[in-house]
């Protein structure tokens, strides 16, 4: 559904309360036809309050999780607990519940802002030269063994293709 203005909001349900069908209305706006359905009921059950014009409202977790379960576990229907809970679109709400399934039934909050770009290292600290020896020792001997296998690995792979172009 393409961006309506609040005055745009307002003139389209006293279009359609006036007697203006849903399809001249739709071309009108140039808006889906069930985009202007659910804004009138969603209009009509919580008034024009509704639609805010500053901040967007913030659910938490818990509350979240209550509307998803309405959908869920009491088999209501996505649009109508969507125009009962005031949600602008249902397709929040159907996004909601996606996330939801796809983390594993758990409300998992979006992390906000932009990412750091910085890498926090932690430094061991107190490392004294005996043990980082030992620890690069144990490294090295870790990397040779897989250099190892990588070079067996890569013979027998040569070994099986020169056997199969001797066959042809």
């Amino acid at each position: 559904m393409s961006k309506l203005s609040y005055e745009d909001k307002i003139n389209l349900y006293n279009d359609r309360k006036s007697g203006a069908s849903v399809s001249s209305l739709a071309s009108k706006y140039k808006i889906r036809c069930d985009g202007i359905k659910y804004l009138i009921r969603l209009i009509d059950k919580h008034g024009f309050n509704i639609l805010r014009l500053n901040k967007n409202k913030y659910y938490t977790p818990y509350q979240k999780e209550q509307i998803i379960n309405r959908v869920i576990i009491n088999g209501e229907s996505v649009c109508s607990v969507a125009i009962d809970e005031g949600l602008l679109s249902k397709g929040m709400l159907q996004n909601w519940i996606k996330k939801y399934k796809e983390n594993g039934y758990n409300v998992v909050e979006r992390k906000r802002g932009r990412q750091s770009t910085m890498k926090v290292t932690k430094k061991k600290e107190n490392e004294t030269d005996k043990e980082k020896i030992k620890r690069l020792e144990e490294e090295n001997l870790y990397l040779k063994a897989e250099l190892e296998y990588s070079k067996k690995l890569r013979a027998v792979v040569q070994a099986r293709k020169n056997r199969q172009q001797k066959k042809k």
